[in-house]
């Protein structure tokens, strides 16, 4: 049986404004929908109700439902990277206006928190060779941005 798991965003009443940011952020992007409330409400009437967009052939859903819930570190959406190019557009892009964290991690403008991680790190802090790994690690500690050309000095103990 297909299952397909889609991450719903609240936002206070910035979803399309979000919406457009994300899709300005990733080139392979594409807006699929807008819902607009109606009389019933809760919303004024005309308003976003809810974006649908997919980023990366990742599908998400914004909804502007009021200050009721805020975004919390503990949810985040990790961004793999192939090339340090990769990693310092989305660091870039996501973290102007937010606040960037340590070890990959930003929150970006509108509270949504997001990790930048090259594929790479995952790779060497997986090697065999635990102290190699070890070094990784620590590097990757000291790092906001993860930096790809530190990584492989700390792995090779340059």
């Amino acid at each position: 049986m297909a299952q397909s798991i889609t991450p719903f965003l609240w936002f206070d009443s910035q979803a399309e404004e979000a919406t457009n940011y994300y899709l300005s952020v990733f080139a392979d992007s594409e807006l699929l929908n807008i819902v607009r409330y109606g009389e019933a409400g809760p919303g004024a009437p005309g308003t976003v109700m809810t974006t649908e967009f997919r980023l990366n052939d990742q599908t998400f859903v914004a909804l502007n439902g009021g200050p009721h819930y805020q975004f919390s570190p503990a949810t985040s959406f990790v961004i793999n990277c192939d090339t340090q190019e990769e990693v310092d557009h989305y660091w870039e892009k996501l973290s102007e206006g937010g606040e960037p964290n340590q070890c990959g991690w930003t929150t970006d403008k509108f509270g949504v928190t997001w990790q930048i991680v090259p594929r790479i790190l995952l790779e060497l802090m997986a090697d065999p060779d635990r102290e190699k790994a070890n070094r990784v690690t620590q590097a990757m500690l000291q790092m906001t941005k993860i930096e790809i050309p530190l990584l492989q000095a700390a792995y090779t103990g340059e």
